[in-house]
This record gives structure tokens, sequence and C-alpha cells, in this order.
């Protein structure tokens, strides 16, 4: 069985001090159980592996086959939780240079994104790009109010009633939002679009593994059955209330052990670049949940080697208020190997019948002997490859273990009032009725 495995040999942390919090995670993990069917909890991730809706996922596979045979081009208007996932999973998962494929060899729609900021040059280059081909549009939004994706929606609901008409328009546009109420439910409803369900008790940033991510996946054709299958294998992995055999409450211990030692920036660090959304989402993921109250542990991301040529001076010698949390990938999918230069000018020929996984290996285990030696912690997270499976599994891992730390952290992993405060100045500076000044 393909896994994903914690390794804590390089944080410097005791395994006796960790299990001091053997029966605060226990008291954790059955509240977290128990209120799981409590739909003001958003606790609905927790068994979503094992209680997800089949015939939606099944509507989900017949609209993805659709997509994928009368558009060159899906875009995906949304914003955080409403399209890091997918496009995390999609980027992880598909050629690193997906996208720029012709469409004979990507046999799938280019998975363009909109809706994730409010810049005009993105929005005006990417209708530019597409041209006249063939498209379908996936909007995403819990309420179809939140600014940039309704922006966008407006924008590329236009577009595609100019090009195609309203009866066309009609079956190329896809719709996953509330099941019952909100701005975007009814526009679905009147217009009769392809509709799919947010589910009322799974907040944004732990919506993947629903509709939300599950349909740009599926558009880009890889295996949802698979990436459920690994989520649902670390489900039933992590139902183990004992630390002392839980890698997943483990993680979230360590993190807040290490917090407590004044380390309260996480670097999650990765050496394949098709993980740098995994990166993204993992930072909303954990950003959104923790910082709260004055708390939490700022996490932001770093590729290796390209980061080490920029960020590494600082990590080795800078201020020492820092962890890092490197995902390692012990298998590659393709390798090249060196050979030999008879002038030898680059000084390279030591590296001969040596690959290039070999090689990125190495230069991650001396990195990390490197940032330990100057003070560093680290934490390893190993998948044996990367696949649908274990990537289902390391989603999992990351939401199972936010929401114990940030329970150990002593906040609400599950709510971001935060959030709303720069949308208040935003309207009240653009004119929106009900935000003028002193309303």
């Amino acid at each position: 069985m393909q896994n994903v495995k914690l390794n804590l040999k390089y944080s410097t942390l005791s395994e006796k001090e960790m299990m001091k919090y053997a029966d605060q995670v226990a008291m954790i993990h059955e509240e977290l159980h128990q209120k799981v069917n409590y739909k003001s909890e958003f606790l609905g991730w927790l068994e979503l592996p094992t209680n997800y809706d089949k015939k939606e996922v099944e509507n989900i596979k017949k609209a993805a086959k659709r997509i994928r045979g009368n558009s060159e081009v899906l875009v995906v208007i949304g914003i955080g939780g409403s399209y890091l996932g997918a496009r995390a999973v999609i980027e992880g998962l598909t050629h690193t240079f997906y996208n720029y494929l012709p469409q004979e060899q990507r046999k799938g729609p280019q998975i363009l994104y909109v809706g994730n900021n409010l810049n005009p040059n993105y929005v005006n280059d990417l209708i530019e790009l597409i041209g006249d081909r063939d498209l379908s549009i996936n909007v995403i939004s819990k309420s179809g109010t939140t600014t940039e994706p309704a922006i966008a929606f407006r924008i590329f609901r236009e577009l595609l009633e100019n090009k195609y008409g309203l009866k066309e328009a009609q079956k190329r546009i896809y719709v996953t939002t509330d099941q019952k109420k909100g701005a975007l439910k009814q526009i679905a409803d009147e217009e009769n679009y392809t509709t799919f369900v947010i589910p009322d008790n799974v907040g944004g940033r732990y919506s993947v593994l629903t509709a939300v991510g599950l349909l740009p996946i599926a558009v880009a054709g890889i295996n949802i059955d698979k990436l459920l299958e690994g989520a649902r294998f670390a489900q039933e992995k992590y139902a183990d209330k004992n630390l002392k055999y839980n890698d997943c409450y483990k993680y979230a211990v360590a993190r807040n052990m290490l917090y407590k030692n004044k380390n309260a920036i996480e670097i999650l660090v990765s050496y394949e670049p098709k993980l740098h959304y995994i990166i993204e989402w993992w930072k909303q993921l954990y950003g959104e949940s923790e910082g709260k109250e004055g708390k939490g542990i700022y996490p932001t991301g770093a590729e290796f080697t390209t980061d080490l040529h920029s960020l590494g001076q600082f990590i080795q010698e800078g201020t020492r208020n820092l962890f890092e949390t490197v995902i390692h990938i012990k298998d590659s999918d393709s390798n090249l190997n060196i050979h030999q230069d008879e002038d030898n000018l680059d000084e390279l020929n030591y590296l001969v019948d040596k690959d290039l996984h070999y090689i990125n290996t190495k230069a991650m285990e001396g990195t990390i002997s490197a940032h330990m030696e100057g003070g560093v912690p680290n934490l390893m997270i190993t998948m044996d490859k990367l696949n649908e499976f274990t990537l289902g599994h390391l989603i999992y891992f990351f939401e199972l273990a936010c929401s114990m730390s940030g329970k150990i952290l002593g906040i609400n992993p599950f709510d971001q009032p935060g959030v709303e405060k720069y949308k208040t100045n935003m309207f009240r500076l653009l004119g929106k009725p009900g935000y003028e000044e002193g309303i």
C-alpha cells in the first residue's frame, strides 16, 4: 500500500515531551467525532471520504465527460478554497506543463482560473488567451456574492451568452453552490444551469474532496475515485485517538510544541515543482484556520532547490523563529542520467551515471542537515509516490492535523472572522449601499 508517513528525527523534539499531549489529543479527537454531524460545526469533511454523496460523484463524472467532449478550455471561477484545492490536485497530478501542451497531446481541456483577483490585465489576458476556442465555465461560490468570483462570473457569463446564445451558454455553465439558498443558487435555478452542491457542514478550505474540487479535477482527466480512496485510507488510518500511533496528530502536536518554543513561522518545503499549489492550498488551510486571537503559526512556503538561492541565507542564519516541514516524494515518475563529458569544464563528471532524482534527494538531505545545524527544526512528510491515492491521503492528513492543531492552540479552526474586515472597508470605498460612512 502506497503511503504517507511523518518523520520527526530532524525535529529536535522529545517523544516523552510529545506524549504529555496524549490526553488532550484523545479528548479533542472524541469531541471532533461526536460533533461531526452538527452542521454548525463545519466538520462534514471529517467523514467525507466514507460518507460522500455517491450519486453526486457519478453526476460529476458525467459532467466532466461532457466538458472534455465539447470544450477546449474550462474556466474555473473561484477564490480561496473554491479553487485552490482543485488547482493543487490538478497541477500535482498532471504534466508539469499541462496547459502548454497541444490539445492532441494534452487529451483534455486547458484548465484556467479567474475570480481569484481583481486585476483587469489578468482578466483581459485570459480572454485573449481563450480566443475563439470552445469553452465551459465552472463557477464555485457558496453565496454567489463574493466580490472577485461574482465579478468574474458576470463577465464570463456575458462572454458565453454572446458567443453561443442563451440556450447553448446554459449548457456550458456549471455551478457549484449552496443546495438551497444564495444568489448563485437563485441564478442557477432561473437559468437551468447544471448544479453541484457545497455541503452545508464543509467550509471552503476543507472542501477540495467535494464537488468544489472534484469537477475541475475530473475534467483534467484525474481519477477522482482513487483520490477519494486515498482520503478514505487516511480517514481509517488516523481514526486512532492514541497519539503514540497517530502520525497526523503527532504533526499537530509537533507544530504546537515548536510554536511554544518561539518557532512562530512554518515553511512548507517541496523539492517537486508540481506541489506549488499544494503549498498554496496548505497556506490558506492553516493561515485561515489558526490565525486568530493574536495566536497562530505563520504558514509560508518554499520550493527547493530554487528558493535556496533566495531564501537559503535567511533560513540558514537569519532570525531563529522558524521551522520547516519538508514533503519528500521517494519515487519519481521519470528520471534522467548525467553523461560523461570529456572536457568536464563544468566539473560535473563526478555525477556521471547518477540520476536527477538521486541528486535532488541528496540536495534535500544536505539542506536538512545544514538547516538543523543552523538551528532550524525540520519535520518531514514522506510520500512513496505522487499519485491520486497518496495525494488524497495527504489532503486528509493536513485537514485533520489542522483541526487538531487549532484545537490544541485554543482557537476555533473552522471560522474566519478577520477575513470580513477588508471587505467592509472596500465596500465602503466603492459606495456599496449599506456601507456608507457611519452605517
